[in-house]
């Protein structure tokens, strides 16, 4: 019975990302429509993502503050329905209104604050319900479900916009009101967490990051790195192949869900090797980030259509070798009572890279194709150094004891590192 309640759970838990990247993913096949019906600049357009993002990003260390003090359901659910409510918001106004552009903005915004208490929090509940090379492997899920978001939004999206362009903006509630149900009624916390006061809890989380914070902060940048090169990326094929080889509509779509693809077979397989082995995670870590500069600087040398999605779709791997190697490193380094905070405020760093992806990319599309490369696999470079000299898992000191800075703690005391 309860491998029955923990499948049940783990399948409502996965949809929370899969509606969480639906927000940014389904709208990029859209943009360069929404910039032509609404007379706006690319910039213009890019701050539709990066409003969401950036709300995100801010709102996220208060939910995850909460969730540690109430419980993950009490903030996944409330979460799931304003994001809903945004997308009513700016679906109304770009239909209703003649100028509707400052009010989609708002209703992203409002968007953005309601996807702050989906999927970091959804990771914070996987190191609540799993543990060992369950919660590895949890993990692996996660993050391949919301790469499967983003495989099928930009196909949804293409098909969706058919009937007309803000028709994505109504397809947001829809699912969010179904998911938040699932999870209400599909999951079943083991028990209310025991939140502390702010000050004790602040000055706890403070602790943390004076012990872990050498190797905890550059895991952050990874994971927002990789994000923040994805969405730019997508950004810019959805422009290059609409402007310049006039492809639209759901063949777009499916040519975007490409790269997607790759990386999210890659995360699941890696999430399901990983089983909390930490020399293994910080390999498959060195390995991806390698992938990923290598891809971008080649990619730099070509135009050609075919030559850049196969390079995109390697870069892409190599991101979804990263990504599950991060999750499982930031949701095992505290226990239960800071884990929300800790994984929210990882969320937000990668809300933050999802932010500034596009309007970065969009910012650097004008001076040249090379350059828009070249940066990128300059900044894939930065933090594969850093991969390699600060995130040592295990790593040992003079007096043959664990670093307390390093992942080391990454095994909490009730659970046993494999051999």
């Amino acid at each position: 019975m309860e491998a029955k309640q923990g499948t049940s759970a783990m399948i409502a838990i996965a949809f929370i990302p899969i509606v969480m990247v639906l927000g940014n993913s389904m709208l990029v096949p859209v943009l360069p429509t929404m910039q032509k019906e609404l007379d706006l600049s690319q910039f213009q357009t890019s701050l539709t993502i990066t409003v969401f993002s950036l709300a995100a990003g801010i709102i996220i260390p208060l939910v995850g503050y909460l969730s540690d003090r109430f419980g993950r359901k009490w903030v996944i659910v409330p979460s799931l329905i304003v994001y809903g409510i945004g997308g009513i918001i700016s679906g109304m106004a770009a239909w209703l209104m003649e100028n509707s552009y400052a009010a989609i903005l708002g209703g992203r915004i409002i968007q953005g604050i309601g996807a702050a208490g989906t999927a970091p929090i959804a990771m914070a509940l996987i190191g609540d319900l799993y543990s060992g090379a369950q919660e590895s492997k949890a993990l692996g899920i996660i993050e391949s479900s919301n790469g499967m978001g983003k495989i099928l939004s930009p196909i949804i999206g293409s098909a969706i916009a058919l009937i007309t362009w803000f028709t994505v903006f109504f397809t947001f509630p829809i699912l969010c009101f179904a998911v938040a149900a699932y999870v209400w009624f599909g999951v079943k916390e083991k028990k209310k967490p025991e939140g502390q006061p702010l000050p004790e809890y602040l000055g706890a989380l403070k602790q943390i990051f004076k012990n872990k914070g050498r190797w905890l902060i550059p895991a952050f940048f990874v994971g927002a790195t990789g994000l923040f090169i994805l969405f730019g990326v997508l950004f810019y094929l959805s422009d290059i192949l609409e402007e310049t080889y006039k492809v639209d509509g759901i063949l777009k779509g499916a040519i975007l869900s490409i790269p997607l693809f790759g990386m999210v077979v890659t995360a699941y397989i890696t999430g399901a090797k990983l089983k909390q082995n930490k020399p293994l995670t910080r390999r498959l870590m060195l390995i991806g980030l390698t992938i990923l500069t290598g891809a971008m600087i080649a990619v730099a040398f070509f135009k050609q259509i075919y030559l850049m999605i196969g390079l995109l779709t390697l870069g892409s791997i190599g991101i979804g070798l990263s990504l599950p190697c991060i999750n499982v490193l930031v949701t095992g380094a505290v226990e239960k009572a800071e884990r929300g905070m800790i994984t929210s405020l990882y969320g937000s760093v990668r809300f933050l890279g999802v932010a500034f992806g596009p309007p970065i990319f969009s910012w650097l599309m004008k001076i040249s194709h090379k350059t828009v490369f070249f940066s990128v696999a300059g900044l894939s470079f930065v933090i594969l150094l850093s991969t390699f000299f600060f995130i040592k898992p295990g790593a040992r000191n003079q007096g043959g004891a664990a670093k307390e800075h390093g992942p080391g703690t990454l095994f909490r005391k009730s659970e046993k590192a494999p051999t």
